[in-house]
């Protein structure tokens, strides 16, 4: 209990207000030296290999690098991190935002070295903090082109989709990326997931029970479903038949009267 006091009052000292805007403003830093000298970049971003030869400083620049180089795309990417990453801080106060993008960082940094010789980026970390913003926010509305309007947890559907098919199909450095970038989130929302796991499977028990209770009203004489089994289906009593017994529709103007 003191250590975890003590950790988190570190943390709390530590903690760099605004991380978000101090990120983006190294980024446009980086777009900025890019076009002036495309070489640039490519002595900053992390390769372990070259890490390991003494440029040590790979090992921080990476996380300057900008997610697109493209003016356009750069400026949105930029828009999109700079909302999600001030809704994480305002809503864990910057301590717990900071921690999670150290985390997500020393298991990225460390992945990378799995294979040394590849190129690593930052393009995964950065989409951890979408997919936090997306579980904590699923409703939140992204406009699409400016126009079309989508629920986050939709995009973050299909960003799970990427990462599985990248994970499949991928380089090896991008499948230990991926690993670094999930495990980072896992271990942020283990307890929430656990327990929507957990509320999810006792709402169907409890609706599988309350389906079972349920009494049988009507009852297909030819097929046997039942307005249990078959919620949707419709069915008739036949006036003619000795009984008036009972029909769904598919069989009601099919069976012989008795």
């Amino acid at each position: 209990m003191w250590l975890t006091r003590q950790i988190k009052n570190n943390l709390a000292r530590m903690a760099i207000p605004r991380l978000t805007l101090w990120l983006i403003g190294g980024q446009l830093l980086m777009f900025a030296l890019h076009y002036s000298d495309p070489r640039v970049v490519d002595a900053l971003v992390l390769i372990p290999s070259a890490v390991l030869a003494g440029q040590w400083w790979r090992l921080l620049t990476f996380l300057f690098i900008p997610m697109s180089l493209h003016p356009l795309w750069l400026l949105l990417d930029i828009y999109v991190f700079w909302l999600i990453g001030t809704a994480l801080e305002n809503t864990w106060g910057a301590p717990r935002y900071n921690l999670f993008l150290l985390i997500g960082y020393v298991a990225t940094a460390a992945a990378a070295f799995i294979v040394p010789y590849g190129v690593a980026g930052n393009g995964f970390l950065y989409g951890s903090t979408f997919l936090a913003f997306a579980f904590i926010y699923p409703d939140f509305l992204f406009y699409l082109f400016f126009v079309l309007p989508v629920r986050v947890k939709y995009l973050a559907w299909v960003t799970w989709g990427i990462y599985i098919l990248l994970f499949m199909k991928g380089a090896w450095m991008t499948r230990v990326l991926i690993l670094a970038a999930v495990l980072n989130f896992l271990l942020f929302f283990r307890r929430e997931i656990w327990q929507r796991i957990r509320h999810g499977h006792h709402h169907m028990a409890r609706k599988a029970a309350a389906a079972a209770a349920q009494p049988i009203t009507h009852r297909c004489t030819l097929c046997g479903i039942t307005d249990r089994s078959h919620p949707q289906t419709e069915f008739r009593y036949c006036t003619r038949c000795t009984g008036a017994l009972c029909y769904c529709l598919n069989h009601i103007n099919a069976h012989q009267h008795r």
